[in-house]
């Protein structure tokens, strides 16, 4: 095999090595050809001085290979299995009962765990234990206990659609190069590469590893938006059929025709046949499937059943017509046919509406297609495909385009309109050295940016990512609709059986009407009760609106991560802000410095090279402050942050110690005491404990903090201020905010502040829903305790994993934004459960006869599905409008 990409060939194997030399295409690594089972197969058979290869192609770290050594492929690959993480793809979930059947499902499989399931994406994701049975064993489970067709999504990695001559089928087959995760067949022309951007850039891998007969695919839209499209083209297709196959039936049944019973009740029996054959018949695998495998009764049962008696008594009725022995009733085929169109037009509906939802609030549509690609002086121009983009790329933005991902702006001033992604409604100055993010829109200057993130892992698949996790959480209440609607549908059957019998009765005793007369009459009303409810308002009261709210909140710059957050936001009665980076700017300055070494300059360089790499603000503003003197920074090692206190290394053996005067015992030192007096931040450096150098920060307060906690307190929202610095800096803050005294609270560590969190949620006095605000690493325990964690963007990473939501923007005003969202979404949450309470009881009533002069004939129950859910549907659509305040 010939090495590619420039890679040499390993010594006495037929494999690339590392190349360190960068690409033409951006500054890659190129890798060999082999795939990565090849590449296991040579590590097992080499010597000890091939541990490297481990490392590249296992990604087993240096501590842990010696136990790999000598392993085969197969051992390696066992011994280093982890927990997978599937997505799922769903095409028929139609109502709540097909959720719950899906879930089921797939939790009786052995090896699948944390199962989570979304009706309005039509998607699924679990985690799968190595060792267990394979996604394609699962996908055939799957279909054959529910009739649910499925495939997976991809959802690590870059991934790109190509064209290849041939089968695909063929395609995949071929050995994947390194750097390569998947090859997977779409339809016969079409691959899907998923691929590690590390290794191999996006043009790399097409021109280099497939060569120039592979072609890119046409961009496809993103798989639930997609799935939204198939199902709702389906359902259309299915109601458009049926519609034209019932509309002579009716024809026949109601038009003053010439009388040729036998005749017109032949074509009506053709008709329905195949009405009930190819657009019901879905109904009764779906239906029997869930009582057998996971005992659930569905709304299909409601459908099987409502429109096979309706067709069987009348082919029976029909039949004995033939025969010369008309019934008392005749055949009413008219009543089975539009029963299953009605639900049909229902179904379509409900499907339109759930797509137009996960469609309209999709952030994913804010990604640009195209990017003009320069060298890294700026010259050339070179319109691309945003798909071909790879790491070391620069790229150009006109004036009033788009931003197709994240980069940094090497030349050019502009101003950028960041609204769509942040919410931020005024456009903000860029110039060389700004970040700008994907997605934002361009002013009328022209920027040369060089790129940051690829398109698949940029800030808009950032959020969308969290967005999407929100629609697989549900909150609370919707643990109660999953249990009304999965009581709902027996119900339904035990109360059809009962309004059987009691029509019965009312025939035989009060009309005096023949037995089989009144079995007629009676199967009319058990047919209409068994098909005028619906279960799916129900099943699609919450997650509809939740959906609906998470796009809604992302416009404006908060995405909540859980959907319980947005149920419980609205009864929050106490926030609790961090100080510094949350209710300030972050971005402190140095106003005084005091030095107590010989010379000021050593100190100074300590300080730089105990600072210089951290993100905290504190140091990173001291760093700053250096670094600008011309300091030039000492080597301090093994470098670490003490969360809360400050960070510690060491200079030639000796420790180094910079933070608070507390965590070094210096508050008595005059210069630290005159400037805690100020209201400052002091941060102190010490050598082997003697203090060598005090400085004084300070910081100012983000322009929206004093409206926002105003806003608060007018809401009767009590509002607290907790911060690890000093005592005059944070006092200095809460006074200027208007804070209470009694709720400001200075020098806390990060357990401090957890357990302040907790003593006002546990508070003697009722428990209290509490949302806690910051953004450093020591504010992460606090995030993860408060009923809601809110997480400033600008702050650092772990932090954001322990939120359960993030302000995109570093805007406080978000925290008002998530309030009123959640009373607006409860609201609406409320009503679709009164309508669909309300709407079930009156049609059962009336199905079943209970107003006499009154009933909902069987023929029109089919309509029940269209009535009920409407108002649901048209409710949450409605808070795509909402206006924050």
């Amino acid at each position: 095999m010939a090495a590619c990409c420039g890679g040499t060939p390993h010594a006495g194997r037929d494999r690339c090595t590392l190349n360190t030399s960068s690409s033409p295409h951006g500054p890659y690594s190129q890798k060999s050809c082999c795939s990565k089972e090849e590449d296991i197969h040579a590590v097992s058979s080499s010597c000890d001085t091939n541990k490297s290869c481990l490392q590249d192609v296992c990604g087993i770290d240096s501590d842990h290979q010696e136990e790999y050594i000598g392993l085969d492929s197969k051992d390696i690959e066992s011994a280093t299995a982890i927990t997978e993480h599937i997505t799922l793809n769903v095409r028929g979930l139609t109502c709540a009962g097909c959720e719950n059947k899906l879930f089921k499902s797939l939790d009786a499989i052995h090896g699948v765990h944390n199962v989570r399931t979304s009706l309005v994406m039509s998607q699924a994701e679990f985690d799968l234990d190595p060792g267990a049975e394979s996604v394609d064993k699962i996908i055939q489970y799957i279909a054959k206990s529910t009739g649910f067709a499925c495939h997976r999504v991809s959802t690590h990695g870059q991934s790109l659609d190509i064209l290849v001559p041939g089968d695909a089928r063929d395609f995949i087959k071929r050995k994947r190069p390194l750097g390569v995760e998947s090859l997977l067949a779409l339809n016969k022309q079409t691959v899907r590469i998923t691929y590690n951007a590390r290794f191999v850039g996006a043009r790399d891998l097409l021109d280099c590893l497939f060569g120039r007969s592979i072609t890119l695919a046409p961009p496809r839209l993103h798989p639930e938006v997609e799935s939204g499209i198939k199902q709702v083209r389906r359902a259309a297709f299915m109601t458009a059929l049926s519609t034209m196959l019932t509309i002579p039936v009716l024809i026949l049944a109601w038009a003053p025709l010439p009388e040729h019973e036998i005749l017109y009740g032949a074509i009506s029996l053709t008709l329905a046949t195949v009405v009930q054959i190819v657009v019901a018949g879905p109904f009764y695998p779906s239906a029997i499937k869930a009582l057998l495998f996971t005992r659930v009764i569905e709304m299909d049962l409601l459908v099987v059943l409502s429109t096979s008696a309706a067709y069987i008594f009348s082919v029976i009725a029909f039949g004995y017509q033939v025969r010369g022995r008309p019934l008392s009733t005749r055949a009413f085929f008219e009543t089975s046919t539009l029963l299953v169109t009605l639900i049909m037009l229902g179904r379509l509906v409900s499907a339109f509406a759930r797509h137009k939802a996960v469609e309209s609030i999709s952030i994913r549509s804010l990604q640009i297609g195209t990017a003009i690609l320069v060298d890294s002086d700026g010259r050339g121009g070179q319109k691309i495909d945003a798909r071909m983009l790879q790491y070391g790329d620069t790229f150009k933005v006109i004036p009033d385009a788009r931003i197709p991902t994240d980069g940094i702006v090497v030349s050019g001033e502009s101003e950028v309109d960041e609204s769509n992604v942040t919410g931020e409604v005024i456009p903000i100055e860029k110039s060389p050295g700004s970040n700008i993010i994907a997605g934002s829109v361009n002013g009328s200057g022209t920027l040369t940016v060089r790129l940051t993130r690829l398109p698949g892992e940029n800030t808009i698949s950032e959020i969308a990512a969290m967005v999407d996790a929100a629609k697989f959480s549900k909150p609370k209440i919707q643990e109660l609709a999953d249990r009304v609607a999965s009581f709902l549908v027996p119900v339904i059957v035990v109360l059809s059986l009962i309004a059987f019998v009691i029509w019965i009765a009312v025939g035989k005793a009060i009309q005096h009407r023949s037995t089989g007369s009144a079995a007629v009459n009676a199967m009319t009303y058990s047919i209409s009760v068994l098909i005028v409810s619906c279960p799916c308002a129900i099943g699609l009261a919450v997650p509809l609106v939740v959906v609906i709210a998470g796009g809604v909140a992302a416009k404006y710059g908060v995405v909540f991560k859980t959907a319980e957050t947005i149920e419980i936001a609205r009864k929050v009665s106490h926030v609790i802000f961090d100080k510094t980076g949350t209710l300030t700017k972050g971005e402190l300055s140095v106003l005084a410095e005091d030095y107590f070494s010989e010379s000021q300059s050593v100190a100074a360089s300590i300080a730089l090279g105990l600072t210089m790499n951290s993100k905290h603000p504190v140091s990173a503003a001291l760093a700053a402050h250096l670094q600008a003197r011309g300091v030039e920074p000492l080597l301090i090692e093994n470098v670490k942050s003490v969360t809360g206190s400050g960070m510690e290394g060491t200079l030639n053996g000796v420790s180094v110690c910079g933070g608070n005067s507390r965590w070094l015992d210096v508050q008595g030192v005059p210069q630290v005491t005159s400037l805690l007096s100020q209201g400052l931040t002091v941060f102190c450096i010490s050598l082997d404990g003697d203090l060598l150098s005090v400085y004084g920060l300070d910081d100012s307060l983000r322009p929206d903090a004093m409206s926002t906690v105003t806003e608060l307190q007018r809401r009767d929202i009590a509002v607290s201020l907790v911060s690890g610095d000093d005592d005059g800096a944070v006092r200095k803050i809460g006074h200027q905010l208007g804070i209470s005294p009694l709720q400001v609270r200075s020098r806390y560590s990060a357990r401090d502040k957890q357990r302040y969190v907790k003593a006002i949620m546990d508070h003697k006095d009722g428990g209290k829903i509490v949302l806690f605000c910051g953004d450093g690493t020591n504010d992460a325990v606090a995030l993860a305790q408060a009923n809601i964690g809110l997480h400033m963007n600008s702050g650092t990473d772990v932090a954001q994993s322990a939120a359960d939501a993030v302000l995109v923007r570093p805007a406080l005003s978000g925290i008002i934004i998530l309030i009123d969202l959640s009373q607006a979404a409860f609201r609406r949450i409320i009503f679709n459960f009164s309508w669909s309470f309300i709407y079930n009881t009156f049609a059962i009533l009336l199905a079943a006869g209970a107003f006499v002069d009154v009933r909902i004939p069987p023929r029109y129950a089919g309509l029940g599905e269209l009535f009920s859910v409407l108002p649901v549907i048209l409710i949450a659509l409605q808070l795509r409008w909402f206006k924050r305040g």
